[in-house]
Formats: C-alpha cells, sequence, structure tokens
C-alpha cells in the first residue's frame, strides 16, 4: 500500500454513522451527475441537507468517488446491474471496511486499526482520544485536533462497528459493520478488538485487497501481511491459513513463502482484480 501524507480529517460525517442504503442512493445520484451542493440534492436523495454532506463525506470515505466520479470497483458493486448494490453479501461489507481503513479520508479508522491496534488491542474513549491528541502533536498537523470533533468522531466509529446498547431508534441498529465482529464492548466503557479466525473473511476477498495493497509491487512483504491481519483483525497465523487458501484457489498465479519466518506472497501472473470479484460473487 503506497505511503499517503495527508492531514487528517475528523469531521464530514455530520455525526451521522453510514447507513446501508445510502451507497447505493449517493452512487446513483453521481451516476445522475447530481450536485450534491445543491438543493435538488435534497430532493434527490430523499434526506435532510445535512445528511446529504454525510452520504457525500462517506462515498469519499469509501473510495466510491474518485476525482468526483464512481470508481471502478464501485460500479462493479452499486450499479443496477452489480455484484450487491444493496449490501446483502458479508463480503461486500469486509470489502468496505478495507477499503475505509486505507483510503484514509476518515483519518480515524487508518489511525484506530494500524496504529492504535499495535499499542492496545482492549481500550476506552479516553485512551483513544489520547492517542488521537497525541497524533495530531505531530508538526504537519498542526491545528487539526479539536477535542469535540474528535470525540464525536469515536462515536460514530464505534457506533459503525458495535450495537448500540441502548438504541434511540430501530435505525440505530443499521450501521455497516455491527455484525462483522470487529470490535466488542468488554464491560461498560470498555471495547477490544477481536482476533477473528480465518472461517470469518472470504479467500477472494482477502485476494482482493492483496491485490489493491500492493499497488504495482508483485509482492506482499511481512509487513503488509501484518497490516492485513491488524485491518481485518485476526491474528497473522489465521491470515496465513486464509492465504493458503487463496493460493489454493490460484495455484498459478500466486504463491506464499516462508523462509525462517519471513513471509511474503508472490504474484506471478497477477489475477484481474475484476476477476476476483465476478469469482467471489458467482460462487454465491
Amino acid at each position: 500500500m503506497p505511503a499517503i501524507t495527508r492531514r487528517y480529517l475528523f469531521s464530514g460525517h455530520e455525526s451521522f454513522f453510514c447507513k446501508p442504503l445510502w451507497l447505493k442512493k449517493g452512487y446513483d445520484a453521481l451516476l445522475a451527475g447530481v450536485d450534491f451542493s445543491s438543493p435538488e440534492a435534497v430532493c434527490t436523495l430523499g434526506v435532510g441537507k445535512n445528511m446529504v454532506s454525510s452520504i457525500r463525506y462517506w462515498l469519499k470515505a469509501f473510495g466510491i468517488i474518485e476525482s468526483s466520479i464512481p470508481s471502478s470497483w464501485a460500479s462493479a458493486i452499486f450499479a443496477d446491474d452489480g455484484k450487491d448494490p444493496f449490501l446483502e453479501d458479508e463480503g461486500t461489507l469486509w470489502l468496505l471496511h478495507y477499503f475505509l481503513v486505507t483510503k484514509r479520508v476518515a483519518s480515524l479508522y487508518h489511525l484506530v486499526f494500524l496504529d492504535f491496534q499495535r499499542e492496545k488491542k482492549e481500550f476506552d474513549r479516553d485512551q483513544l482520544q489520547s492517542f488521537i491528541y497525541r497524533k495530531c502533536l505531530d508538526p504537519g498537523q498542526k491545528n487539526v485536533y479539536n477535542e469535540n470533533t474528535v470525540r464525536k468522531d469515536i462515536n460514530v466509529f464505534l457506533h459503525s462497528y458495535l450495537a448500540p446498547e441502548k438504541a434511540k431508534s430501530n435505525e440505530d441498529y443499521l450501521a455497516l459493520f455491527q455484525d462483522l465482529g470487529i470490535l466488542r464492548q468488554t464491560s461498560g466503557d470498555r471495547f477490544s478488538f477481536s482476533e477473528l479466525d480465518e472461517s470469518h473473511l472470504p479467500a477472494d476477498i482477502l485476494l482482493y485487497a492483496m491485490l489493491d495493497y500492493k499497488g504495482q509491487d508483485k509482492t506482499v512483504s511481512l509487513d503488509g501481511l501484518q497490516d492485513l491481519a491488524l485491518i481485518f483483525c485476526m491474528p497473522l497465523s489465521a491470515l496465513v491459513e486464509l492465504i493458503k487458501a487463496v493460493v489454493a484457489r490460484y495455484p498459478d498465479e500466486i504463491s506464499y513463502t516462508d523462509n525462517s519466518g519471513l513471509k511474503n506472497v508472490q504474484f506471478i501472473r497477477e489475477p484481474k482484480a475484476a476477476a476476483v470479484l465476478n469469482n467471489y460473487y458467482s460462487s454465491k
């Protein structure tokens, strides 16, 4: 995954977590050429002005918008004849989670899964807030940190992955990632990252993620595999077992080696990303 240097962003969602139908609505509005800053967008999307802004934010955060047009992977999923426009397949949710972390538009998700998780497997809101504050002390992040803004971002993050203890309405149970089991609420205001086994993540979704992660490289190094294990909240040993399943499905294209603990994945004849998605959804 190429290094990206940008200032952190902890706002833009208007304190709304992403609801399942928003991404399809937003994708269709993009295709229709709707200006999200115009009054027309409120009518087209059928939501309030603040929710329109939130939908546009989430489209960017998931990489569905690239240079103001839908990305190729988004079209494969959200087109009317797409693979899963209404997010009924758990593999699609894993794919969205991966892009949310790696696109770095919503900075908190990358910081939480790839940095904070290395420090703490169990945490509370204050510990996460303090961690973000420390990250923002970097000279390149001057004037980025605002306590209230980060607190709201943390609330949206937690709501996205955890069902609320006391819901105000049924919509509170509609956050995208609550069924993935990535986070657990251990007691009161304490939370922990799960350690999932390989059965939770489809092999082709992992392969698609590796193809994106490696960019133009031909290998995913040990560091890259450790990143992917953190993103998908599984021990490295479980990720390796899933990689072996990927290699078994694509023996002529991919190999896995472990030389004295130096694990890596090599792409011998790189499969097309679109074909990998087709393989996954056609097997459903």
